[in-house]
């Protein structure tokens, strides 16, 4: 069965840093592309950052290029997502996400954590 769970979310203040962990279970974790998504309150899920398979290479959402980083750790089977200089607008609830190789579309999603900044 495959397993996404997240952590590392909480209230910070604008300019502040925090790093979300997405722990993998249940496959070859390597094998699959892994995204992060947010959905602010009433807004749409947005994708805000995703990696590659195999080279690992990264791409982001314009609003968070030079602020956030996304990585993978092979050997634990988690991805991260580093997130710096915080705004509050980017205050949503956080979702990791897999795709695996036979897709198109994310196929499997995390419960979300909370990010929340405000003064």
């Amino acid at each position: 069965q495959v397993q996404l769970v997240e952590s590392g979310g909480g209230l910070v203040q604008p300019g502040e840093s925090l790093r979300l962990s997405c722990a993998a279970s249940g496959w070859i974790f390597s094998r699959y592309a892994m995204g992060w998504f947010r959905r602010a309150p009433g807004k749409e899920r947005e994708f805000v950052a995703g990696i590659t398979r195999g080279d690992g290479m990264s791409y982001y959402e314009d609003s968070v290029k030079g602020r956030f980083t996304i990585s993978r750790d092979s050997a634990k089977n988690t991805i991260y997502l580093q997130m710096d200089n915080l705004r509050p607008e980017d205050t949503a609830v956080y979702y990791c996400a897999a795709r695996s190789p036979s897709s198109t579309a994310y196929d499997y999603w995390g419960q979300g954590t909370q990010v929340t900044v405000s003064s």
